[in-house]
């Protein structure tokens, strides 16, 4: 086999930074050159996520400083927090310009920055960048990512609804204005960084929602829907968080357009994703479960007739660290570097 491709991740000592390392230590073609974690810096990876214990890999270090040309990557993860990322990869160019990145924060998602700047609350940093970046949901936009140096990791939440929608919605298949999107989020959705509010204390024994009417992944999922509509498309889109680990369920409520049945919607879904490796749609009337895609990069669509004539039930499922972003992030280094789609994450779910 040639020789490995040197990859770095930063951010390292999060749950996607630290689920980034789990899935590439057993990537075929792949080496860990690199770990940075601003707080942990100069600990061994041992140190912070003891299941590292028998890898040998590199110790983590600050960003600040960091000889980019030295470094000598092929491709490089950013599992940084919003704001920051835009900083730091505008560095990562500036001294290799031919630099492969792919971004697990939100700051490259909106191609639009005055739309970035509304909902984040500040300017991007980095217009230029944004305009060569390329949105990484690689069943929708797999042609465009095999070319990009910048890739912009979806979130979470809007993987697990564009997925089922994005399909309906090419097909001209459902009514657009009348999309109900109903989510439910495992904790580390949230991030490693301690906040009182995700205190098991806090969380347990409970279930609420959160950012009601004005969740920052609203402009995704608009942008990205409206791209597949080819006119402006607002849907509703309501998260919540669930005292659970991983996951992420997404309950959607849609009306099929021009007498389309819910029968009719399984079957565009079935056919889009015949031959998608990490997409599988279940048999009409049946849903998914959270952790029947546990620890995989897979995501499970069923469809369900609602009583309500002409309205369907579509219940898609996937584990939020790994197809809602570091499997993900993975799926789009193989595309990115010419290699095979599956490599490195084509594991089953863990059960139980």
């Amino acid at each position: 086999m040639a020789s490995k491709a040197k990859v770095g991740v930063l951010g390292a000592s999060g749950y996607t930074g630290s689920e980034l390392v789990r899935m590439l230590l057993r990537h075929p073609r792949v080496e860990i050159a690199l770990l940075t974690a601003e707080r942990s810096a100069g600990k061994a990876m041992r140190e912070v996520f003891p299941q590292f214990s028998p890898f040998p890999l590199p110790t983590l270090v600050a960003l600040d400083g960091l000889d980019w040309v030295g470094a000598n990557l092929d491709l490089i993860f950013c599992a940084l927090p919003h704001a920051t990322t835009q900083k730091v990869i505008k560095t990562i160019f500036a001294a290799t310009p031919n630099a492969k990145v792919v971004d697990l924060s939100a700051d490259f998602r909106l191609a639009d920055t005055a739309a970035y700047a509304k909902w984040y609350g500040h300017e991007h940093l980095a217009p230029d960048l944004q305009k060569q970046a390329v949105y990484g949901l690689a069943e929708i936009h797999r042609r465009e990512i095999k070319k990009a140096h910048l890739v912009a990791n979806p979130g979470c939440y809007t993987t697990c609804a564009q997925l089922p929608l994005t399909p309906l919605i090419k097909a001209k298949a459902i009514e657009l204005d009348e999309i109900v999107i109903d989510a439910k989020s495992g904790m580390t959705g949230a991030g490693r960084a301690a906040k009182e509010a995700m205190l098991f204390s806090e969380v347990s024994e409970g279930f609420n929602a959160y950012g009601v009417g004005h969740h920052r992944h609203m402009a995704e999922l608009d942008q990205e829907f409206s791209l597949a509509a080819g006119r402006e498309v607002t849907v509703t889109f309501t998260p919540h968080l669930v005292p659970m680990n991983r996951g992420i369920l997404s309950t959607i409520y849609v009306r099929g357009r021009r007498g389309k049945t819910p029968e009719e919607l399984h079957a565009i879904l079935l056919d889009f994703y015949a031959k998608e490796p990490f997409v599988h749609v279940l048999p009409f009337g049946e849903t998914p479960h959270t952790r029947h895609v546990r620890g995989s990069n897979m995501t499970f669509i069923g469809v369900a007739k609602d009583r309500i004539p002409g309205r369907a039930i579509v219940v898609a499922a996937l584990d939020n660290l790994v197809k809602g972003a570091s499997g993900q992030a993975i799926q789009n280094m193989n595309l990115m570097m010419g290699w095979p789609e599956t490599a490195g994450i084509d594991q089953v779910a863990l059960f139980p």
